[in-house]
């Protein structure tokens, strides 16, 4: 494994430091919870061995989620980031062939190039409205093609795609004998209500998902992989377990109550989001220096500064963050140009939000040639 620190983490906030930022547009969650919240005593709980699949519990509860699926089809990881490293170290050896859809969440990237892979990247164009076309996917697909990995709801732009898009790239896949990756991270934050699990359409498919971004919290380190698919099932469990045996049980205790409060959550949380978005809906229509492609799901959007203008852009980064103590995800976190940004809307307060907007638009004219 050739590993390299991706820019996305290098370059965190949690990295540069909470303290040193007034206003955190890099954010790709909403704002993180606390345990109060949960109103949790785990003063019993016994610091065992969990299950090595993760708590039965957890899983059935998010099996629940798929028509069919049963808790055998579920299992839980470190994350939706361990869930990632975990099927493409898993599935891929160096010299393998695979489909990766681009932009998209970092590790979806790095982990098949540190294993030495060989990556076809379907670009998404600005232009196209960031589009996940099944054709272009399709085209892309070789006979030596072991695995296609997409992002719904997208990461950066939170661009979603139509089910009858999803059901033919799954088909494709299916018919062609290759898996499918579908990172749903952002699932259950798509404004038009969600699409099936992927999982559920076929053996060949792959859901993977989390607690960090729906429901704000990447401190507990809890995500999940679904599959029908009995034997890759055990397959990751056996990396599971030479990574690190089993998920922490406190983790996976709170996972469990915060599941299972979710639905009471979870209008709260859409109706927060919707608030969010009409502030960033609102700059980008009255800013004249900025473009966008409105997501439709997830926090984040990814506008890009207007193309004709003439910008130093290592001077509007620099000059963002020093002077103004604000952040955003630059365009090289996810290998495009830095005049396009990802901006989280979901994790700062609306008087933040407004603020860091501002400041945005403020180191934009600053930076003008």
């Amino acid at each position: 494994m050739r590993y390299r620190r991706m820019p996305i983490e290098a370059e965190s906030p949690e990295e540069y430091g909470y303290d040193r930022i007034s206003c955190n547009l890099a954010e790709s969650s909403i704002a993180d919870a606390s345990l109060g919240l949960l109103g949790t005593d785990l003063g019993d709980l016994v610091l065992q061995y969990g299950d090595h699949r993760g708590i039965p519990e957890l899983r059935a509860e998010i099996a629940a989620d798929g028509p069919g699926l049963t808790a055998a089809d579920v299992l839980v990881t470190a994350g939706a980031a361990g869930a990632l490293f975990t099927i493409a170290t898993t599935l891929l050896e160096a010299g393998d062939h695979l489909v990766v859809v681009r932009p998209n969440y970092a590790t979806n990237i790095e982990t098949p190039r540190a294993i030495g892979a060989e990556i076809a990247y379907v670009d998404l164009r600005f232009e196209d409205g960031w589009r996940i076309d099944p054709e272009r996917i399709a085209d892309a697909i070789t006979d030596r093609t072991r695995l296609v990995s997409i992002t719904v709801p997208h990461n950066p732009t939170g661009r979603g795609m139509p089910e009858a898009a999803l059901r033919a790239i799954v088909a494709d896949c299916e018919a062609r004998g290759v898996r499918l990756l579908v990172d749903e991270t952002y699932r259950e934050m798509t404004y038009a209500g969600p699409l099936p699990l992927a999982a559920i359409l076929s053996d060949r498919a792959i859901s993977v998902s989390s607690l960090s971004k729906t429901y704000g919290m990447p401190g507990i380190r809890v995500g999940w992989i679904v599959s029908r698919d009995a034997r890759l099932v055990d397959r990751l469990l056996a990396a599971k377990e030479q990574i690190g045996i089993t998920g922490s049980v406190v983790d996976e205790t709170i996972a469990l109550r915060a599941r299972r409060a979710r639905h009471a959550w979870l209008p709260g949380i859409m109706g927060g989001i919707a608030e969010s978005l009409a502030l960033v809906r609102a700059w980008v229509a009255a800013e004249e220096l900025i473009e966008w492609v409105e997501p439709d799901g997830g926090v984040v959007c990814f506008p890009r500064i207007r193309p004709d203008l003439s910008i130093d852009l290592p001077t509007f980064y620099a000059t963002l963050r020093d002077e103004h103590a604000t952040i955003v995800g630059p365009g090289h976190w996810f290998e495009q140009p830095d005049s396009y940004m990802r901006v989280g809307y979901g994790w700062p307060t609306r008087e933040r939000l407004i603020e860091g907007l501002g400041n945005v638009s403020e180191a934009i004219r600053q930076s003008l040639r």
